[in-house]
């Protein structure tokens, strides 16, 4: 039973040092503890462990084979501090983090390589995937999302980096073929790439910067959740679509891509880190998320 733990191992310190009150001259615990855990043990057990009186101190057959199972038990538990206090002096060890398609593809292939040259005795594990992970259940030690709802789970940390929109891109060449747009209406004139998938009654939901919202009706010619398929289409004059700006600042820079209708944008979410309680939480993790925070607070 898990509750013997600490029987046993005063059973092994008596054993080791020849008796109780050499046990208790080497270790500080009262004898009377000693004796008491012993005892315990021997209940527990049903068997007599130490045969002892107030002149002899003789271990059993039965007690010898338990104190070899209680030195492996000693010996387990030290190596499970050994490891802890290794893996706390330098970060190292598996991380296993979730992470939405999009973040994998566009945020961490920009970041994950400098974060690996900077600490090489780390191993980081993505499970890339848009629904939300169990972190707990599932076994993953950080979890990264794009929420407007974030978690209220007490066990649960959350470290906010920032607030993610979607902004209308299209390439200048589709543009001077089919117009500037001068006002939201005018989308529902345009060829949309839409990140909906469903084919009918689509709506596009845009903000301005007085955070005031329109509903606008349109009829995209393409429809597909691949943030990444809609900016290379876009790119290449198939339309105008929405884009998180994670993934339309390379097509900005390189002139493919401009901004459209730029007082206007559609809020995607808080872009967080999600964790088990500080507590426990092991240097490798406690370095990844510092070390995002860091690296996105620059972008």
């Amino acid at each position: 039973m898990l509750s013997d733990l600490d029987d046993f191992y005063c059973f092994a310190l008596v054993v080791e040092h020849g008796g109780f009150s050499a046990a208790e001259r080497a270790t500080d615990i009262p004898k009377s503890k000693l004796s008491r855990r012993v005892y315990n043990l021997e209940e527990n057990l049903g068997v007599r462990l130490i045969q002892r009186s107030s002149r002899h101190f003789a271990v059993t057959d039965i007690g010898m084979n338990v104190y070899r199972h209680a030195q492996v038990m000693m010996s387990a538990a030290q190596s499970a501090h050994d490891l802890v206090d290794h893996l706390s002096e330098q970060p190292r060890g598996l991380i296993k983090v979730s992470v939405p398609v999009t973040i994998a593809q566009h945020e961490m292939s920009r970041i994950l390589p400098g974060f690996l040259k900077q600490y090489p005795e780390i191993k980081v594990q993505f499970m890339v995937t848009n629904r939300r992970v169990d972190i707990i259940n599932e076994g993953v030690d950080v979890a990264l999302r794009v929420r407007f709802n974030l978690d209220d789970d007490p066990s649960l940390v959350i470290r906010q980096f920032r607030h993610d929109e979607h902004h209308l891109f299209a390439s200048q060449a589709y543009l001077n073929e089919f117009g500037m747009l001068k006002t939201p209406e005018d989308l529902s004139q345009h060829r949309i790439l839409s990140m909906a998938d469903e084919n009918t009654d689509q709506h596009m939901i845009l903000h301005d910067k007085h955070d005031q919202a329109i509903k606008i009706k349109v009829n995209p010619v393409v429809m597909g959740s691949d943030l990444a398929l809609l900016a290379k289409l876009a790119s290449q004059n198939c339309g105008i679509t929405l884009l998180p700006d994670s993934i339309s600042q390379d097509y900005i820079q390189s002139g493919e891509l401009v901004r459209v209708l730029s007082d206007w944008k559609m809020p995607l979410g808080i872009f967080h880190a999600v964790y088990p309680s500080r507590r426990g939480l092991l240097p490798a993790v406690r370095v990844f998320i510092d070390y995002l925070v860091e690296e996105l607070s620059k972008r």
